[in-house]
């Protein structure tokens, strides 16, 4: 708990650990959106091909995977504070490189060394505010990444679009930003301690209990869907938007992306107390309805239905999300909780960068539009097979009773 002189700080105070945790979190989070909106410049600028962006999407999310199965847990050995201020010195250095960054090497090491440092902040930051406030915290740990996410792509296409030095401007501003942190850490109190086992701490811990794999594989459909989905719009739908409906502002392709991430944000918030069978079931429908809104906008090159559909799609994606947790989490014990979620991130962050390779694939051989209708048919196929299945699930136990 907070002290009386504590709650008096200014809501961004360093030594508000809640609020400042919250700020990091997103900003790191933010920083990981940055590209996104730059994506379709780089192919311009370094001769890049749609299946080059699409590899340099998703090294990042092979080293934030990465980096949360070996250094998750190491701010339990260490402390939260030092190991969230190596994290920001790793993405000072991942800001640094995008900078300078004068080719595709570049772009494919700075994202790397981010996906490490997101990795390792995430882990980090999120225990120091389950420790903090352990409602508060989970709460946060929800939203902040896709409220950051929304806020990064959205203010990078607005300096893309009206500031100077596109391809460097953002950068700058969040290597400014995490300097900024990486001082104001050292003003907040520990809410972690040291204990031993460090080195066993790096050993990647993966475990799905006996009781939990029969509802892993039920929710895995719609799980790989809805990553699939998230990998889709992060790494392609910048260009997309262009391609399909001829407007090059950078903002249009970033407020397509930021409406997924804004809407996947407000519905974890409303939905949070739902039963996860009904947000499955009400997800599924939701991120139907939205992926053929969104084909419907591509072909009639219409950014509004495009604009509509990712807001019905965001909104599904966040309340799937909710689902996949809430049917396997409340069924492991404590000490089953960091190999099952391990496992969980594992499934997700593959669904989520290597699909979008093969995306990069085919739209260089089909074209957009096509590759557009060929994802949009298998997510919304998987996902209401995955939801078929639950059902199906459920009846059989009920059946036989």
């Amino acid at each position: 708990m907070l002290s009386s002189r504590e709650s008096r700080e200014t809501p961004y105070s360093p030594k508000n650990p809640v609020a400042f945790h919250a700020v990091t979190l997103g900003t790191f989070f933010g920083a990981s959106a940055a590209p996104t909106p730059l994506y379709r410049i780089y192919q311009e600028s370094f001769a890049i091909s749609p299946v080059l962006i699409t590899l340099v999407f998703a090294v990042y999310a092979f080293a934030l995977l990465g980096a949360l199965l070996i250094a998750g847990s190491i701010s339990d050995h260490l402390g939260r504070k030092p190991v969230i201020f190596a994290a920001l010195i790793i993405e000072i250095l991942a800001m640094g490189l995008f900078v300078i960054a004068s080719g595709p090497g570049w772009l494919i090491a700075a994202r790397i060394v981010q996906g490490l440092a997101t990795g390792i902040a995430g882990a980090s930051i999120g225990a120091a505010l389950v420790d903090v406030d352990r409602a508060k915290g989970q709460l946060v740990n929800s939203i902040a990444p896709l409220s950051g996410m929304a806020i990064g792509a959205l203010g990078t296409s607005a300096l893309i679009q009206y500031g100077p030095f596109p391809l460097h401007l953002v950068y700058a501003l969040l290597l400014a930003a995490f300097v900024v942190q990486a001082v104001a850490i050292w003003a907040t109190p520990e809410t972690g301690g040291r204990r031993p086992g460090f080195w066993n701490a790096l050993k990647p811990s993966i475990a799905v209990p006996p009781q939990i794999r029969r509802p892993l594989s039920l929710v895995t459909p719609i799980n790989i869907a809805n990553w699939t989905l998230g990998g889709f719009y992060l790494s392609l739908v910048p260009s997309l938007v262009v391609t399909t409906t001829g407007n090059h502002a950078p903002l249009t392709g970033g407020a397509v992306v930021t409406a997924l991430m804004a809407s996947g944000a407000a519905t974890v918030f409303l939905r949070r107390s739902k039963a996860a069978n009904a947000n499955l079931a009400i997800g599924t429908l939701t991120t139907t309805l939205g992926i053929l809104t969104v084909v419907g906008g591509v072909h009639l090159a219409s950014v509004t239905l495009l604009l509509l559909g990712t807001l019905l799609t965001g909104a599904g994606f966040g309340t799937n999300f909710l689902g996949a947790l809430g049917t396997i989490m409340p069924l492991a014990r404590p000490e089953e909780r960091a190999g099952l979620l391990s496992a969980f991130y594992i499934q997700s962050y593959l669904a989520f960068s290597l699909p979008a390779i093969l995306a990069g694939f085919l739209a260089k051989s089909l074209g957009y539009t096509l590759t557009t209708d060929i994802y949009a048919t298998a997510i919304i196929l998987v996902s209401i097979s995955g939801l078929m299945a639950i059902r199906n699930g459920r009846e059989k136990p009920a059946a036989a009773a």
